[in-house]
């Protein structure tokens, strides 16, 4: 691992915290819209999973299989004690994924700005049924808690190195998912408009080429503040 990780993700029981403090009374919903759109019984590629919230408390004994791919050691190790196979892995790194019905990534596409299309063309080539992809469109920076603010800022590398600055905000996020209008079949906010949720259907037609597609690079689209890493994520 070329980095360590910021504070953030140096445990599991912190990671979660901040996201409960984060989310507030809606932390259980943001969960809940993800795993809503996974038919049981159905094998899942999570990506970036974290400590495996959404597996430990909604697709466990659900799912047929689940594997989760996570760059962070510390992750990885509490993800195999909760039970799943787990590939540690830079997904900047080149390589195709392993393939599932349902490919899933919830809060961390930022974290491959501005080439996030890459990682939605790699999900539409691995899922077989359907990819589901949620990210934040309000960001820790915003917060009126100043330690939370002060994460945002500067707490936001899960141990893979520099380069976890940008984020999205709703538009940058909407202008990146118009190049996939033909393969969606829903997208929606939850409880509280912190996420936004979309669902894809990689067999409903002719995925878009990342290097042709219309939406341009979210990377160079500002904040509403005009200042980088400040749109929105954990």
């Amino acid at each position: 691992m070329p980095d360590a990780p910021s504070l953030i993700y140096r445990s599991a029981a912190g990671y979660e915290l901040v996201m409960r403090a984060l989310y507030g009374r809606h932390y259980r919903a943001r969960l809940r819209a993800v795993a809503d759109q996974v038919p049981s019984g159905s094998s899942v590629l999570e990506l970036c999973p974290g400590p495996g919230a959404l597996y430990r408390r909604h697709l466990r004994g659900r799912v047929s299989a689940y594997t989760g791919v996570e760059v962070n050691a510390g992750f990885a190790d509490h993800l195999r004690r909760l039970g799943a196979t787990v590939v540690q892995r830079d997904l900047t790194a080149p390589g195709p994924l392993p393939e599932a019905d349902v490919a899933i990534i919830q809060a961390s596409l930022y974290h491959f700005l501005p080439a996030a299309d890459t990682i939605v063309q790699q999900m539409l080539t691995a899922a077989r049924q359907r990819v589901i992809i949620a990210e934040p469109i309000r960001n820790l920076s915003s917060s009126r808690l100043g330690w939370l603010a002060a994460l945002g800022r500067h707490g936001t590398d899960p141990g893979a190195g520099d380069g976890h600055e940008q984020r999205f905000d709703e538009g940058s996020l909407d202008r990146l998912m118009a190049a996939y209008g033909d393969v969606t079949t829903a997208a929606f906010t939850i409880p509280g408009g912190r996420e936004k949720v979309f669902v894809l259907d990689p067999g409903q037609g002719p995925a878009p080429d990342p290097g042709q597609g219309p939406a341009p690079d979210p990377g160079r689209v500002p904040a509403p503040t005009g200042r980088p890493g400040k749109a929105a994520g954990p």
